[in-house]
């Protein structure tokens, strides 16, 4: 028995010595775990928070944003005389976060797109003759005394030479797919101008489509597009040329904006070998109807045209104009005209007998009176007429023409 109680004690003191130590390693561990002792260099990380603080989600101060330096570059301080159609420029260390603000004496706020790349704010039109503007240009901070500063400038005052501009087309016209867009001027811009000019009239269509502006003259310009309207397609063109100089000392008097409808699709296709007109809408032949076209002396212009103008009922008098027992004077029902010298789509009961057997006009497409009405009464100005197979070529500008070239040499005659 003394032998067992000796075995006893000595396995408690092992026991205590060994619980001892679990004690100290598990102190070791903890502050293993803690990052150890007073380490401020070791505290704990919290999503959402940040390294130095021990509550969870604290924040750092933001920084301070960059400060930009900005100045208005043009026009000058206090400038006087300034084109009404002037930019504003500036300069900017932090352009992305710098806006400008641009007000008349009034108060008012002129509307205008800012290009923060190239540093330009343009007016949305022409400022007013004589006023004077206030630009204040904005950077970061906004409160710095370079973070901000305010410009004064005078538009000159309205010149005594004034260039007009006017439309042929009116707003909410409805037309047919080959009328072009023509514009006049009252002056004649000299080729140096054109590019600035062109670079303002913008045409926009919907459904999009592809086109370009043709200089017919220095007074006068149209534009087509590449192929016939698309049918039932809307369209407007801005003309922004108001303060714009347009000759040396001729200004543009002011803006224009048209917007028109295009119709369905109708042409008309008169074939002088087969003495027969095909009329076509929106890609489907409608009608087939006989034709007489100009007899050899006086033969009708191949080419591409449009419907110019219409009267249901009018008198053609050439007595003045071929030579003497040629002319005559008479009356005519139905009458579409598609050149200016003289080429109408009419009705004509006096060669009923022979229209889809022989050409015997002065150069018109004849049709019958039952057909003349027909057409009449479903034609739009600009609707295509196209005639072939006659001996002599449509001439350039002889109506609206823009459809006798091609596509290539339209473009040529753009300014851009």
């Amino acid at each position: 028995m003394r032998l067992r109680g000796s075995t006893g004690q000595a396995g408690k003191q092992r026991w205590r010595a060994a619980a001892a130590a679990m004690v100290a390693a598990t102190v070791l561990l903890s502050a293993g775990c803690s990052g150890g002792g007073d380490d401020s260099s070791a505290t704990p990380q919290w999503q959402g928070g940040s390294q130095g603080s021990g509550e969870p989600g604290a924040e750092s101060p933001s920084p301070q944003p960059t400060l930009s330096t900005v100045a208005v570059t043009a026009p000058a301080a206090d400038a006087t005389g300034v084109k009404a159609i002037t930019e504003i420029k500036y300069t900017s260390e932090d352009p992305s976060n710098t806006t400008v603000e641009v007000k008349d004496a009034d108060g008012a706020e002129v509307q205008g797109t800012l290009d923060k790349d190239d540093k330009v704010f343009k007016p949305a039109k022409a400022l007013a003759w004589g006023k004077t503007y206030t630009v204040t240009v904005n950077g970061t901070p906004s409160g710095d005394k370079g973070g901000s500063t305010t410009s004064t400038f005078t538009v000159m005052k309205k010149p005594s030479q004034l260039v007009r501009v006017s439309s042929f087309l009116g707003d909410s016209q409805k037309v047919g797919v080959g009328m072009p867009v023509i514009i006049k001027f009252s002056r004649s811009v000299p080729k140096s101008n054109r590019a600035e000019v062109e670079r303002r009239m913008v045409v926009t269509a919907k459904p999009a489509q592809e086109g370009s502006w043709y200089w017919i003259s220095g007074t006068e310009m149209h534009y087509r597009p590449k192929v016939f309207w698309k049918a039932n397609s809307k369209v407007s063109y801005k003309i922004s040329l108001g303060g714009v100089e347009m000759d040396k000392g001729w200004y543009g008097r002011s803006d224009l904006t048209v917007d028109f409808n295009v119709g369905r699709s109708f042409i008309m296709v008169a074939d002088s070998k087969k003495k027969q007109m095909t009329v076509t809408q929106d890609g489907e032949v409608i009608k087939k109807l006989p034709i007489s076209l100009g007899k050899a002396s006086t033969p009708s212009s191949s080419g591409t045209a449009v419907i110019i103008e219409k009267k249901e009922h009018t008198v053609f008098d050439t007595m003045d104009e071929l030579p003497e027992g040629e002319g005559y004077r008479t009356k005519i029902d139905y009458a579409q005209r598609y050149t200016w010298g003289g080429e109408f789509v009419h009705a004509a009961s006096w060669s009923e007998g022979v229209q889809g057997k022989q050409n015997v006009s002065h150069g018109c497409v004849n049709v019958s009176e039952a057909m003349g009405k027909w057409l009449f009464d479903r034609t739009l100005m600009g609707d295509v007429v196209q005639v072939k197979g006659t001996g002599r070529q449509l001439q350039w500008q002889n109506g609206w023409t823009d459809w006798s070239m091609s596509w290539d040499e339209y473009k040529k005659g753009s300014a851009l």
